[in-house]
């Protein structure tokens, strides 16, 4: 049976579902906070590039919860790499969120282009770990070739590495590497809605061989993904902004999938990714000012 809580290379355990507030607009993040939190749900993922860190501290502080009872993630933005300027990002991040130690921060992407910037962000967020800012790091977006030069560039192995990984892309290299140094993938779009937002002309959520399992459990499409994702040891922060779904998303540990059903589920990889190529992530074309407040 898949575990609620996946336990990380440095002995932290992270909730193994969270909910994640990517384009989530501040105005409903609040809401969508408490109202998981009120599920069940004891994992939020936002990041300084979502612009509603502010408003995710708010409906956690609403939910009237302990502060040690709900897991924090958030990431620097490549706008703020660098050793000193990653430093600050920390404190822009935590003043927002109304907390003053964070249980796993991430740099957001790789920035192939200007890698040193990337490393010396890294470093910084060793020297947060090390004065008990936060309690683990990580990064996401990095490819196998990011993972290496980090890992032989820095001291710290990350705990996470947040990635695309959906039925229909599946990156199973890039998990192999992850799982090879004890990095835990961490699924984002793991409901494929990626794959409806983006225009593609295949959805995950009217695949076929999705709803047949789905029927099989009386479950939905999305609760079998978020399913197959569990059991085989991912992470996974779906977002929803309807109470509804942000149930029925928390509502997966009660059922398991069959071995073939998983492989069902494995064969359905396609190899297109919907968000943008790592490679292609320069300051650039990427760069935005996150501001301080």
């Amino acid at each position: 049976m898949a575990k609620n809580t996946i336990t990380l290379n440095n002995g932290v355990d992270m909730p193994a579902l969270g909910l994640g507030v990517f384009q989530t607009p501040p105005d409903v993040t609040t809401a969508s906070v408490e109202e998981a939190l009120r599920v069940g749900y004891r994992h939020i993922d936002t990041a300084a590039a979502y612009a509603n860190e502010r408003e995710v501290g708010e409906g956690i502080r609403r939910s009237g919860l302990a502060r040690d009872e709900v897991f924090v993630e958030t990431k620097i933005w490549i706008s703020d790499y660098g050793y000193d300027a990653t430093l600050h990002a920390f404190h822009k991040s935590a003043d927002k969120l109304g907390v003053e130690q964070l249980d796993l921060l991430l740099l957001h992407q790789a920035l192939p282009t200007a890698f040193d910037r990337t490393l010396d962000a890294y470093r910084a967020l060793e020297k947060l770990l090390a004065d008990g800012k936060v309690r683990a790091i990580g990064v996401s977006n990095f490819m196998p070739e990011h993972v290496d030069r980090l890992l032989k560039e820095t001291s710290v192995v990350p705990t996470v590495n947040q990635i695309e990984v959906h039925p229909y892309f599946q990156q199973t290299e890039l998990q192999r590497v992850n799982a090879q140094h004890g990095i835990v993938t961490q699924a984002w779009s793991p409901i494929g809605g990626i794959t409806s937002y983006r225009g593609g002309e295949k959805s995950t959520f009217d695949d076929p061989t999705l709803l047949d399992i789905a029927r099989s459990h009386g479950r939905s499409a999305a609760q079998v993904m978020l399913r197959w994702h569990l059991q085989q040891g991912r992470s996974v922060i779906p977002k929803s902004v309807k109470p509804a779904r942000i149930t029925e998303n928390f509502d997966v540990f009660g059922f398991e999938l069959t071995t073939e059903q998983l492989a069902a589920i494995d064969a359905l990889d396609t190899g297109v990714r919907g968000g943008p190529e790592p490679e292609s992530v320069t300051l650039e074309a990427f760069g935005r000012e996150i501001p301080e407040a």
